[in-house]
């Protein structure tokens, strides 16, 4: 081949966008065309004379040394993925094509540059892995370390926290925080709100490095960088998704593009994840005064019940009646009736532990549960405080009221062995209490 032609041969190649490698059977490069630039950020003259494994992300160097024994023995190949360490330190993900020429002792290479490829199929299957683990998971709690999980295996993240924001009252909380180590909290809240509000409001990415989001007492490091994404659906923003990584890792405007998008997909989890929150607690808990419903109270004495059973202990199931109640509804109206219960039940809920339960089975008729007791004094005590609290006064709309409860008490094992046994028990205590005019 003359000079010339030679020279026309190697012009053409330059103008290929794909990078184009001649290496020696001893792994030096011998050979790059102008894409390899482009590519890799090196020159030309820093990459000839040079071992070509010594660019090989460091994982990916024992395959690479495979497959070019492979080719060199007479075995092309095409679609041979690894990755690259660019000049500035960044990786590229390659796709080669590569064959053996016996005539020029020399191994020829056609790399393409499939790093875009590769981050949209990776942020592609993190929102598929969002929407998956949104369906399967029941709750919220659950839900959110999952997401933490999937955006960092594609992203090197230090952290990730949630904002959320109630639809009705707009308040803001951080429902999950955790750095890398799974440790929390992992922002200052006050600084961070300020940030979550502005993103909220204006539906739009914020990306900043400010050491005053660092939860106090925290290292200082500065090169925390902090992407603030709003949680948006078709309704209106309600969140933040809230990440944080070493400086860098956010500087390119598509890798936001596509974190945005997941971003989307988070908020969609979220609020599917909220809906699913709302119809349990709906089934599950008195719409008035917020203690569970009937259906809940059966569940928790029938598990109260197991436990007790197990351990062979002693539980209380006490049935307590507003005595008078529809007095206050014919005389006040029924609106003042319904925020009686409501602080009815808020006197009951505090008489007794946190592992206790107070339940409204309907209307004005209460009970409560209440575990591990050494015996009946002990639920008599706990009947006392209720009927103590309850005659205090109450002041509704303005109006004092006055009123009592009638309570009956079942003990278990002495006055049955299963939950409906206990509910006769106390529930005839309870009218036996009230026909006689004193508490029984």
């Amino acid at each position: 081949m003359d000079t010339n032609h030679q020279d026309r041969l190697l012009h053409s190649i330059d103008l290929l966008l794909d990078a184009v490698f001649l290496v020696e059977a001893s792994g030096r490069i011998a050979y790059v065309n102008a894409a390899c630039e482009r590519i890799f950020q090196y020159t030309a003259d820093e990459l000839i004379g040079r071992p070509m494994i010594d660019f090989v992300a460091p994982e990916d160097r024992d395959p690479t040394l495979q497959e070019a024994v492979r080719i060199m023995t007479g075995h092309p190949r095409v679609g041979f993925e690894n990755r690259y360490v660019r000049k500035d330190g960044s990786r590229v993900h390659i796709m080669w094509s590569a064959c053996w020429s016996d005539a020029d002792h020399m191994r020829i290479g056609v790399a393409r540059d499939v790093t875009e490829q590769k981050r949209a199929e990776a942020f592609q299957a993190a929102t598929y892995a969002i929407a998956d683990a949104a369906l399967k998971t029941d709750d919220l709690d659950s839900l959110f370390p999952q997401i933490h999980r999937i955006i960092a295996e594609r992203i090197p993240l230090t952290g990730v926290a949630v904002a959320t924001s109630d639809r009705q009252s707009k308040l803001l909380s951080f429902p999950y925080q955790q750095d890398q180590f799974g440790s929390a909290p992992l922002l200052d809240e006050p600084v961070a709100h300020r940030y979550c509000s502005d993103v909220i409001g204006s539906g739009h990415p914020l990306l900043i490095s400010d050491l005053n989001l660092l939860p106090p007492g925290a290292a200082s490091t500065a090169s925390a960088t902090w992407l603030f994404l709003p949680l948006v659906t078709r309704r209106d923003a309600f969140g933040a998704l809230i990440l944080r990584a070493d400086a860098g890792t956010f500087d390119s405007q598509k890798d936001r593009e596509l974190l945005n998008f997941v971003a989307t997909q988070v908020a969609i989890a979220v609020e599917r994840g909220q809906l699913r929150a709302e119809l349990v607690h709906a089934a599950q808990y008195d719409e008035l005064t917020g203690l569970p419903n009937r259906r809940l109270f059966h569940e928790r004495l029938d598990r109260a019940l197991g436990r007790s059973q197990r351990h062979q202990g002693r539980m209380a199931l006490l049935y307590v009646d507003i005595d008078d109640f529809k007095k206050v509804n014919d005389t006040l109206g029924h609106a003042a009736g319904d925020l009686l219960l409501q602080e009815i039940a808020r006197r009951l809920g505090g008489c007794v532990r946190h592992v206790d339960t107070v339940a409204r089975l309907g209307g004005d008729e209460f009970v409560v549960i209440i575990e591990d007791i050494h015996g009946p004094a002990d639920a008599a005590q706990v009947a006392d405080k209720i009927r103590h609290n309850l005659l205090q006064e109450f002041v509704i709309g303005g109006v004092p009221l006055h009123t009592r409860a009638s309570i009956g008490v079942a003990i278990h094992p002495e006055d049955g062995r299963d939950a409906d046994a206990l509910l006769k028990h106390a529930d005839s205590a309870m009218y036996q209490g009230k026909a006689l005019g004193r508490p029984r």
